[in-house]
């Protein structure tokens, strides 16, 4: 922090400026000299100045104009500026004042007239450094906070969808080979959301609402859930209903993941041909998030482990997915899926069943 007030003295005259120097010094303030505009400017970006003396009538560029040139620079727009003039014309002053001076004071100059208007405008110059570095630190202090609260929220989410997947395990717990099935399906499902140009908050909900896509399943007795063979006819209208239990344990809820979560619940088995269940939607009578969701689950499933089949190869998975591009899968959907065919391998591989959560 500077011990006193600096002040640049711009005048042609070299006695003018030592005659303000005099009357200045003893009273604690530090002078900087220049005897001409362009040696103004120079002297004012290689110091910390707090006030400016400046001549109006010097050859080369006036008064006037280096006024005009300190005010066009955004750092220095409000530094205190007076005007040192023999002209007393109405219209030099009015100049004076749209070129961006702050005060005027007259030749000759009148010592006590000078201190009063010098420490007048230091105290403006004083008020003005004090607002700016108020603001300044109140935006650090926000920016601060912002990045806090940023990272706090990121906690927040991360934790949110852990939990989601946990307990989203529940409906699937004794199915030891599924464990890893609803993050990988998640993954899957927000990975087509992305590449279908779907903006970046859907992509988001999807995340962490596709995990809920099988909750219903625990409305479904075991002995059907985990029979190691075909289902009977009547164990499969049994099945069937899970998408209609998972929909109504995620009904009426606020936040708009979980809404998600109920509509993706009920439509991941549609199909775009109308053969699916519960409702036999048709194309786009299909919600999109369902259709979204239903070529991840359907990829999962065919590629992982289950109580009445083991698992397929990729090669087959993706031929039967492939195949069932405009009758079970929306087109746009499975070409989306295949487009991003090397992720959706990543993220299986990244995802086994052995690194569930990691």
């Amino acid at each position: 922090m500077k011990d006193k007030p600096v002040i640049l003295v711009v005048d042609d005259q070299l006695q003018n400026i030592e005659l303000l120097e005099a009357y200045l010094v003893p009273q604690g303030y530090e002078i900087v000299k220049a005897v001409n505009g362009e040696e103004a400017l120079g002297k004012l970006s290689d110091n910390q100045i707090d006030l400016i003396l400046l001549d109006v009538k010097m050859p080369g560029m006036d008064g006037f104009e280096v006024t005009r040139r300190v005010r066009q620079d955004d750092k220095k727009r409000l530094l205190p500026i007076i005007l040192v003039t023999a002209l007393r014309e109405t219209e030099d002053r009015v100049k004076g004042i749209e070129a961006g001076c702050d005060d005027f004071l007259s030749k000759p100059v009148d010592k006590m007239e000078l201190l009063a208007r010098v420490r007048s405008m230091l105290k403006v110059k004083a008020y003005n450094d004090l607002m700016s570095n108020y603001q300044k630190e109140l935006e650090s202090e926000v920016t601060g906070r912002t990045e806090e609260l940023k990272h706090a929220f990121e906690k927040i989410k991360a934790a949110s969808l852990e939990t989601i997947y946990r307990l989203s395990m529940a409906a699937e717990y004794k199915d030891k080979e599924t464990g890893a099935h609803i993050k990988r399906m998640s993954l899957y499902s927000a990975a087509v959301t992305r590449r279908m140009g779907l903006t970046e908050s859907t992509i988001e909900t999807i995340l962490y609402a596709a995990p809920m896509h099988d909750l219903g399943k625990i409305g479904i007795p075991d002995l059907i859930l985990m029979k190691p063979a075909k289902l009977d006819p009547v164990e499969w209208e049994i099945m069937k209903q899970h998408t209609v239990i998972g929909a109504k344990i995620l009904q009426g809820s606020d936040a708009e993941f979980i809404r998600l979560g109920e509509t993706i619940a009920l439509s991941h088995h549609e199909k775009w041909d109308g053969s699916g269940y519960p409702n036999s939607l048709k194309g786009i009578e299909i919600p999109i998030t369902g259709r979204i969701t239903a070529i991840a689950d359907v990829f999962d499933a065919l590629t992982s482990k289950r109580p009445y089949k083991e698992p397929f190869s990729v090669e087959k998975s993706l031929a039967i997915i492939r195949e069932g591009r405009g009758s079970h899968f929306d087109p746009d959907v499975a070409d989306a899926f295949f487009a991003i065919q090397d992720e959706i391998l990543t993220i299986k591989k990244q995802y086994d069943d052995d690194n569930q959560f990691d």
